[in-house]
């Protein structure tokens, strides 16, 4: 991947950040992108391959001037990872409609309007594009309605995407990573989902995940950097689930 120039949104920190890391370390250039400047600073001696953006992908014009930025400073676009999203727990009696708004303008929106705004820099490039969604998007979940429906929209997005773009030769793929150990996997209560009893005896002990246990962060980074590759030239319009097989047990 040296001298092609990859945009990882949600990048500072969890799998965006891994995402980022691998892709320096198959020697692309990579903008991290991500709503929290205050963390993105603290990355500043990651490479001088790197480039850090304060950008909240709900606004879509922030969107348009985050493509304008890597473009100033790397001078083209390669590809573009859409992994920027906000975690929900929205009980069906208690929906917050607010929060619904939220949720849909970051994981849902946000990922439209940024493939957008991409377009024309990808199509120079030939580039590709991958989308972070969910199992959450392919399953239904307790609680989960709006998050859920988010995720299922980027799938979709995917593959409308996959079409429209085929003929400039940008392919369009995305993933979709089960329990990953991160932040993201807290409760409402403060305490970590995998820790819990009930996902050690069901998802571990009696194996819902048959790999029995959840994914590290780095382990989403492999295949994110596969469909960005050459190597998956002839790979569009298609979902990867990274879940240990979790989805296979439903």
């Amino acid at each position: 991947m040296k001298d092609r120039t990859y945009l990882v949104t949600g990048a500072a920190r969890g799998i965006g950040l891994c995402i980022a890391r691998h892709l320096l370390f198959l020697g692309a250039n990579v903008a991290l992108a991500d709503i929290d400047g205050k963390a993105l600073n603290t990355l500043e001696d990651l490479s001088d391959r790197a480039s850090l953006h304060d950008c909240d992908i709900s606004d879509r014009a922030a969107c348009a001037d985050l493509i304008a930025a890597v473009l100033a400073k790397h001078g083209a676009l390669h590809g573009l990872v859409n992994n920027a999203a906000t975690p929900d727990i929205s009980p069906w009696d208690a929906l917050d409609f607010d929060r619904y708004d939220k949720v849909t303008a970051i994981n849902q929106s946000g990922a439209l309007a940024l493939c957008h705004a991409a377009t024309p820099a990808l199509r120079k490039t030939r580039g590709a594009i991958v989308n972070v969604a969910s199992i959450m998007g392919m399953v239904g979940s307790e609680a989960a309605a709006p998050y859920s429906m988010a995720k299922g929209a980027v799938l979709n997005l995917t593959r409308c995407l996959a079409v429209d773009l085929a003929p400039d030769g940008i392919r369009v793929n995305s993933i979709s990573p089960g329990f990953v150990a991160t932040r993201m996997a807290a409760l409402a209560d403060g305490n970590h989902e995998h820790e819990t009893d009930y996902f050690k005896t069901v998802y571990l002990k009696h194996r819902k995940i048959p790999l029995a246990r959840p994914a590290q962060p780095e382990e989403i980074a492999g295949p994110v950097a596969f469909l960005l590759s050459d190597a998956a030239g002839y790979v569009t319009g298609t979902n990867l689930p990274v879940d240990g097989g979790v989805t296979s047990t439903f």
